[in-house]
């Protein structure tokens, strides 16, 4: 199949003006396939030949103007066209043929009852697996989508449905809607529906979650709509849609997409089992997230895949900003959570050798299949790091303005990173383009470590900048009590690079955070005195978001080979037994196990670290028995049981069917327990099976699949690789649950035989099944805990090869990239 570039693209909206897309749909046709007829009505401005795209199972008909046309002439995803200037017509008949991969129409059927459910994701280029069409973003068109259905079924999609006469649903006429924003989803759907600012609102989802949706509805509908009153609040331009819907859909590959009038989201966001606040959090910021594109994205959308970050990046800082602003009742600091997870996203990402700018060169997005590349921690979680830099810089106020200039001026239409540079500086008198530049044309972290002089009561502070970009930070300042606390005498405002160093004056502090309230976005190093404070000390900081700064800069030393690992696991067990925020432990506890003990620890050391990590989560586990802390000791849990280094604990505790002290085990315990006792071989296929009897929903097939994979026997393993690469029928959330189970530290022997394989095994997957299945190999696939320079080596060898699919490798260079890494840390 032929990538459109960029080139083409702009050949493209050159000569034709769209207008509009019917399309037709028929869902009534079997299991595999659909049916698909779309009518595109549009302008030639001179005569020219051009294409447009689709991928069928079987072409039936095209006719352009009522001809005829060649149907054997499609070539991959292209069908020529010759035009003469002026209106044209083309109609187009297909089949199309489902998939099980999340893209294009992505066909379900829940194991729970049977119920099949189909959903749209036409993200990039996947709109030419359900209909024909110019896809490109800049050839926006009024759509008019009409589904015929199965009885029982709902439909969905972008403006309200109705049931017509004969039983098909009619969505209603679209505003300008670019090609990749359609969105249909079908199926017996539970749904909630309610009214909000004259306009209706739904939540859907399949049956089998319907009591758990009704146990959320109340939240996920007020977040909403507190949202939505925030963003009125904001934004000049109202809400440009005739409905809002949220469709939880099952096997998402994404969290969520930004359809207008119909967001979809993975249907992991209906809980099934007990979580934390900061799982609720994430749900709330992906609705907040999803929210902004109406206006980010979708009302104004990019002219090329150049300019993703100017959709993400914004979604991502509005996603997180709104929350917090709208939400407080519910989440009192959502920027907790985004240092924690989001920023160490971006900072790993920048640090790769595929790092690329926030926006990268047009020349550097020559094509969709290297625009894909780009849906990563720079664009999403740097670009939001550097947005809250530049609030910081210019101001809430003309930041706003600038935006809402943005929106009146590209309203319904396209926008560039120059259009977008250009409303911010309509709005304030600062160099807006100088910061552009310096912050979004450029790639990797600046350090910066603070530097005390002086004496007495007289201090000069100097912050040392290793890097370029300017910083507008907050420098907290503080004293050491009697009683250990650490107090707060001040936070400076400081811009870097300094004019000046500040000048302080009192007993020199025991502790200078930079970036205190981490409005910047830079790793961070201590002066001697102030690093053995936070090591010895960080409990005793009494604000969250300084301790998140401080854990983040702990972090980023470990992968520096600056602090070691083991020193990383000391520090924790002194502190985050007395953490309050639950964020912050669930970050730190993360580290601890998925990077420290798994990747950075020596193997012979790797039992001492679960061991040390175990330690932390049964502390917690003691300061929790009273239950006020349901989160925490739901947390402290789940570290005990992916810690576990013997069987029998949470053996006794699947067993017995809960917790000595709560909680009762719900089925996301049941399966992470039954998964952390196949990989030490303490229980079999017996077992997993009895248990899949009991869950025998989609997550169970998917827990199944994993305690499978991690079976420590060689007819375990070459079952789950066979199933992952010698067949296509598993959808991708069975693999990547088949390929989460299959490498375990402790069954280095056992699969090293693999690791050999998976290069040519996953090539292949890539060219047979497409990008997404393709990241999720080099994802979860990839032979991650094989870190020797001899897989390093292996893996360096393969990426010279011509028929790996960009997605693939682009993953392989990041998988190989922190591979590097681990091995340097365990050297340091």
């Amino acid at each position: 199949m032929s990538v459109l570039t960029r080139d083409e693209a702009q050949t493209r909206a050159q000569l034709l003006d769209v207008h509009h897309y019917r399309v037709d749909l028929d869902l009534t046709t079997g299991d595999e396939t659909f049916r698909s007829r779309s009518l595109i009505r549009f302008t030639a401005r001179a005569a020219g030949d051009t294409f447009v795209e689709l991928k069928p199972e079987t072409l039936h008909s095209a006719l352009l103007d009522d001809e005829p046309l060649d149907i054997t002439a499609l070539d991959g995803n292209r069908l020529p066209l010759s035009l003469t200037e002026g209106e044209h017509t083309l109609r187009v008949s297909t089949t199309m043929r489902y998939s099980r991969t999340g893209e294009g129409m992505h066909r379900f059927t829940d194991p729970t009852d049977g119920e099949s459910y189909v959903y749209t994701q036409l993200f990039m280029e996947d709109v030419q697996r359900v209909f024909a069409a110019f896809d490109q973003p800049d050839l926006k068109a009024v759509f008019e989508v009409g589904v015929t259905a199965p009885e029982g079924w709902t439909v969905l999609s972008n403006g309200i449905t109705e049931q017509q006469p004969d039983g098909r649903w009619q969505a209603a006429p679209t505003p300008l809607l670019s090609t990749y924003f359609v969105c249909v989803a079908a199926g017996p759907f539970h749904s909630i529906r309610t009214e909000h600012a004259g306009l209706p609102f739904g939540i859907h989802c399949r049956r089998s979650l319907a009591a758990h949706l009704d146990a959320d509805a109340d939240e996920i509908l007020a977040v909403t709509k507190a949202c939505y009153d925030r963003y009125h609040e904001k934004f000049d331009e109202p809400y440009p849609f005739d409905s809002y819907d949220q469709a939880f859909v099952p096997e998402f590959n994404a969290g969520a997409m930004e359809n207008p009038g119909l967001v979809t989201f993975r249907d992991e966001f209906v809980f099934r089992s007990a979580v934390t606040v900061t799982e609720r959090q994430t749900r709330a910021m992906v609705i907040a997230h999803e929210m902004a594109h109406m206006w980010f994205g979708d009302l104004v959308t990019l002219r090329w895949w150049d300019d993703i970050w100017l959709n993400e990046s914004f979604a991502e800082y509005m996603g997180f900003q709104t929350v917090n602003e709208a939400c407080s009742d519910l989440f009192p600091d959502t920027w907790i959570d985004f240092g924690v997870t989001r920023k160490a996203w971006g900072y790993e990402a920048d640090q790769r050798p595929s790092t690329h700018p926030v926006a990268p060169d047009p020349e550097a997005v020559p094509d969709t299949a290297s625009a894909l590349l780009n849906f990563d921690g720079i664009s999403y979680a740097k670009g939001a790091s550097a947005l809250r830099q530049l609030v910081a810089w210019l101001g809430e106020k003309d930041f706003l303005a600038g935006i809402n200039i943005h929106f009146k001026r590209h309203k319904f239409g396209n926008a560039t990173l120059a259009d977008f540079i250009d409303n911010l500086a309509a709005a304030t008198d600062r160099d807006v383009h100088a910061w552009a530049e310096q912050w979004l044309r450029t790639t990797g972290v600046d350090t910066l470590t603070s530097r005390l002089e002086g004496e007495g009561t007289h201090w000069l502070l100097h912050v040392d900048r290793d890097g370029s970009r300017p910083h507008r930070i907050q420098a907290g300042i503080f004293d050491r009590q009697p009683d250990g606390e650490l107090a707060l005498r001040e936070r400076r405002e400081l811009d870097v690079p300094q004019e000046a160093p500040g000048e302080l004056t009192g007993p020199r502090p025991a502790l200078v955070v930079l970036n205190d309230g981490d409005l910047t976005y830079a790793k961070l190093r201590f002066d001697e005195v102030s690093e053995e404070s936070a090591l010895r000390g960080l409990s005793r900081i009494p604000d969250a978001l300084t301790r998140a700064v401080v854990w983040n800069a702990l972090r980023d030393m470990v992968r520096d080979g600056d602090l070691a690992p083991a020193d990383y696991l000391e520090v924790a067990l002194a502190h985050l037994p007395e953490e309050t925020e639950l964020a912050l432990v669930q970050g730190v506890l993360g580290f601890a196990r998925t990077q420290i003990a798994d990747r950075y620890v020596p193997e012979e050391e790797r039992p001492a670290a679960l061991a040390k990590i175990g330690e932390i989560a049964r502390a917690l586990l003691r300061r929790t028995e009273d239950g006020e802390e349901p989160g925490l000791r739901l947390t402290a849990v789940r570290a005990c049981v992916d810690s576990a280094t013997t069987p029998d604990k949470i053996a006794s505790w699947l067993g017995e069917g809960t917790v000595h002290g709560g909680p009762e085990l719900d089925p996301e315990l049941r399966w992470r327990i039954l998964a952390r006792l196949a990989v030490l071989g303490a229980t079999d296929e017996t077992v997993i099976a009895a248990e899949l009897e009991r869950d025998p929903s989609a997550t169970g097939q998917e827990g199944a699949a994993r305690c499978r994979a991690g079976l420590p026997t060689p007819e375990a393993k070459e079952a789950a690789w066979a199933a992952m690469f010698s067949s296509d029928d598993l959808s991708n959330y069975l693999f990547t649950a088949t390929a989460q189970g299959f490498w375990q530290p402790e069954q280095a022997e056992l699969v090293r035989e693999y690791v050999p394989r998976f290069y040519e095994a996953a090539v292949a997957l890539g060219d047979r099944r497409g990008p997404a299945m393709a990241e999720a190999a080099g994802r979860y696939a990839f032979p991650s805990y094989a870190i020797d320079a001899d897989s390093l080596a292996l893996g360096e060898s393969h990426l010279t090869s011509d028929t790996m699919i960009p997605a693939l490798h682009r993953k392989l260079v990041d998988q190989l990239d922190d591979l590097r890494r681990a091995l340097a840390v365990r050297g340091a």
